[in-house]
Order: structure tokens, then C-alpha cells, then sequence
């Protein structure tokens, strides 16, 4: 059988990898979830896999069965998808986070839906598929172990940072509301054994790899074991985690002999009331300051998630975090816009004030609902304004003296410089403008004070 899966693609994202200059391939590294189901499907089917960002799609398709893997941001693109290889009468079938908290919205395009992991559905879905009687929902079970060894040789190795990606663990514990983690795993996180880990490292041939793990070093037992075991492996890695490691000086230690150079810590906020509201623990600036640098002291940069558009949040609060993240010496950001995603606790809080439900939206770049303090516009331009300024070309070489004399700086330096280099040309390719929403209403306001004109009597500035 000849099986077609598919990572779509949309927006700004849409066939970006063929760009030459700026093409996105610093943030294209994963494509687990296709290699996952691709080392699930046995030997005996034909395997195809296109990534749209820098594959196209066949123009005369000859598969039997297509897989697409959709998050929420590309479901339209996905849907579109489903029609076009109906028309040329292949069934198709869709996975991934959107179908699973949205079934019967996905089973109104697609032929089948797999909901939640692939584990225990894709081989039962391929075997009722043969005997001709496929099922509307299959559903994964979690619990059941993920193949270790993915087929890599299916992805063009050129047109990723790294094909070397890998899972030690699934799932978060954390109960943050706009999260679609904890409600896709349930809250609940899974463990590959330490050894599984240490082969798989073994067999990638380059010394870089990225783990793909929502927080690597939520269990310290865990971790320990793991990065001692890796410590012989001389290898290099970047991974996401907790800014709370900073508090455990034997974990950043075991970190930097296992050769992490780098870490994802969402921040989300520097606003208490905004993080109590999203069931996040409360950190205040001075103890992200302290953490920063304790961090980089063990050669370790830090990348910092962050969400604008809580309630609290004002037209102040771009440059107001744009201060603080100078202060404390962030070394990249990944911005976003507060997005409720379907599945999520956010998404139930805020349905009745959304008023853009075009999934297309969901991609964290757009105010798909009414902010409490500002306009949709000042929000979206907030947010590119502050992707401007904190990605300006001198910030980024004020960042690279600290990068070059932290420690291991001359070995690492080259990891958060090549990131911001891809962070400051997406600005270009995406044509990002923006502006500081507290800076124009200042000068709206200024506009529009009387003033006293002598010989004139009163005017109103600006106004002719």
C-alpha cells in the first residue's frame, strides 16, 4: 500500500523553505509526529512524506491512504487538503492536536480521525483500512511506548537545522491554561528509559541534536540519571525546560558537562496577576535577573517564551518587558499573542469574548479575541514592535560581547548568534512593521491637547 503523510503549511509559513535568503530553516528541526507514525507503519507499505514548507503537493496524486498531521493554525489548509485528494478518490485521515479536541469538525472533512497519540491507533487503522472497514475515531494510548528509532532518510536533511531530534518524555504536569499539552497527555508525563535514550543518541552521526521535550527536567531523578549517562557522548544539545533549574547549581552542572548550550523557558509574562490567572507560578523580574545569570555561568543561553494580551496587559506592557528583558539578559525571545486554543481551559474561559474563530489565526501572531485593554491592532502591533526593537541589529550585538565571554562563549557563541540572525531576517520575510502602542497614544494625546497660541486664542494642536 502507498501511504502519503503530510505536515501542511500556511500563511507566511507556506512554501517558505524555498526561499533563498531567510527561508525559516533555523526553525524547521522537528517533524516527529510524521517520522513517529512513519516508525509505527510496517515495512510491507510504501512510505511518502511531504513537509509543505518545503515540499509541493503532488499534482496527480497515485497514493492509497493519506495522513495529515494538523495543529489548529493550519487546519483550514489541511481541510483544503482533504478535498483535493477526495476529489481524486483517496481516503484521507487526520491527527494531531486540532482533531483531537475537535472530532467531529475534523470527521466533516476527513475519513477518519486518529485522537491523541498514534500508539495503539495507526496499526489498528491500517489493518481495518486493508479489510476495507476504516472507523470514523481511533484512539491512541499514551501509555503504550513511542518508537525510539525514526526513519530519518525520508527528510531532506539540507533543508533542517537538524534532523537529530528526539523525545526523552511526553507530557507536562504543569496546569497552564492556554497550554494544549496538559490537555492533550491529560496531565499526565511519560519517561523513555534512560538507555533507549542514550542509543538513539549514539546512532545520530552529527554532534548537534535537539531534544523535543515540552520540560526535559521536570523529574530530577530522571534527569540526573539521563544526563550523566550522556556526559560520555561529548555531544552538543539545546532542549526546553524550567528557568527553575537555575535554583539547583548540580543539575546546571550535569547540564553543561552533558553539553547543553542552550534552553526554552516560558516565561510567558513578567505581570503577577496575568500568570495567577493562567494557573503559572508567580516569579518576580529580580528572580528571572538572578536565574539568567546563573544559567549563563554554567554556558547556558536562554530563550524566553513569552504571551502578551492578559487582561491586565496595557498598551505599556511592550515597552515596559522590552526594559526587563534588557535588565536581565535574555538572550532571545519567542513572542506571542495569548491565543485560546480549542482544548485548552483558555479556550472555555474566553469563548464568549472571541470574535475571530478562523483557525488560520490561531498561529499566535493575531488577537483572535477583544483585549480587555486595547485594540486588537495596538496588540498585533505591540507584538511585531517589540520582535523589532528586541531583534535589532545593535541588540543583537550588544548580546553577542556577553555571548562570546560567558563561559564556553567561544565554543558556543555561534548557537544564540545564528538564532537571532534567523529571528532578525523573519522580520524582513514576514514583513513585520508595528509600532509601540503607549508610544502613539502619547502622541495621539498630545495632538489633541489645547493649546494656548499667543495672538491666536485657543486652538487645538495639530488640527488645521
Amino acid at each position: 500500500m502507498k501511504i502519503l503523510l503530510i505536515a501542511p503549511s500556511s500563511g507566511n509559513w507556506k512554501s517558505l523553505g524555498k526561499k533563498k535568503i531567510f527561508n525559516g530553516k533555523t526553525f524547521r528541526f522537528s517533524m516527529l509526529s510524521l517520522l513517529t507514525i512513519a516508525a509505527l507503519t510496517p515495512d510491507e507499505h510504501e512510505l511518502t512524506l511531504i513537509d509543505e514548507q518545503v515540499d509541493d503537493i503532488p499534482e496527480n496524486p497515485d497514493f492509497d491512504l493519506i495522513g495529515i498531521t494538523v495543529m489548529t493554525a493550519v487546519a483550514p489548509r489541511a481541510y483544503e487538503l482533504c478535498e483535493y485528494f477526495h476529489k481524486n478518490n483517496i481516503p484521507v485521515v487526520v491527527g494531531g492536536f486540532h482533531p483531537t479536541f475537535n472530532i467531529e469538525e475534523a470527521l466533516n472533512h476527513a475519513d477518519s480521525v486518529v485522537a491523541g497519540p498514534a500508539a495503539g491507533a495507526w496499526n489498528n487503522l491500517l489493518d481495518d483500512f486493508k479489510k476495507g472497514a476504516l472507523e470514523k475515531i481511533y484512539y491512541g494510548d499514551p501509555t503504550l511506548p513511542s518508537p525510539a528509532i525514526l526513519p530519518k532518510h525520508l527528510l531532506n536533511k539540507k533543508k533542517y537545522i537538524t534532523v537529530n531530534t528526539m523525545h526523552a518524555t511526553l507530557g507536562c504536569r504543569n496546569e497552564c491554561a492556554f497550554c494544549s499539552i496538559t490537555a492533550f497527555y491529560k496531565g499526565q508525563r511519560y519517561q523513555r528509559p534512560v538507555e533507549e535514550v542514550v542509543e538513539v543518541l549514539k546512532s545520530f552521526k552529527e554532534k548537534f541534536f535537539m531534544f523535543i521535550d515540552d520540560n526535559l527536567t521536570q523529574d530530577r531523578d530522571y534527569i540526573v540519571d539521563l544526563l550523566t549517562a550522556m556526559i560520555p557522548l561529548k555531544k552538543k544539545w539545546v532542549t526546553q525546560a524550567s528557568i527553575e533549574i537555575a535554583d539547583d547549581p548540580a543539575l546546571l552542572q550535569l547540564m553543561h558537562d552533558s553539553g547543553c548550550m542552550g534552553i526554552f523557558a516560558g516565561l510567558e509574562s513578567f505581570s503577577e496577576s496575568a500568570l495567577c490567572s493562567q494557573n503559572k507560578r508567580i516569579k518576580h523580574p529580580q528572580y528571572y535577573k538572578d536565574a539568567v545569570k546563573k544559567i549563563h555561568d554554567y554556558g547556558i543561553y536562554v530563550e524566553a517564551g513569552l504571551i502578551f494580551g492578559f487582561n491586565n496587559d496595557g498598551p505599556k506592557v511592550f515597552e515596559h518587558t522590552l526594559k526587563i528583558l534588557d535588565d536581565i539578559g535574555i538572550d532571545a525571545i519567542q513572542a506571542s499573542i495569548l491565543t485560546p486554543l480549542p482544548g485548552t481551559p483558555l479556550f472555555n474561559q474566553m469563548k464568549n469574548n472571541i470574535v475571530d474563530f478562523n483557525w488560520e489565526h490561531y498561529d499566535y501572531k493575531y488577537a483572535v479575541y477583544q483585549p480587555a485593554q486595547m485594540s486588537r491592532e495596538e496588540l498585533r502591533a505591540g507584538l511585531e514592535w517589540i520582535n523589532k526593537r528586541f531583534y535589532s541589529l545593535w541588540r543583537i550585538l550588544k548580546r553577542l560581547v556577553r555571548w562570546i565571554f560567558m563561559p564556553s562563549g567561544y565554543c558556543n557563541f555561534y548557537a544564540p548568534l545564528y538564532l537571532n540572525v534567523a529571528y532578525w531576517g523573519r522580520q524582513f520575510q514576514f514583513k513585520v512593521k508595528g509600532f509601540n502602542p503607549a508610544l502613539k497614544r502619547r502622541k495621539d494625546a498630545a495632538r489633541e491637547k489645547p493649546s494656548w497660541k499667543k495672538g491666536q486664542g485657543w486652538s487645538i494642536a495639530g488640527i488645521h
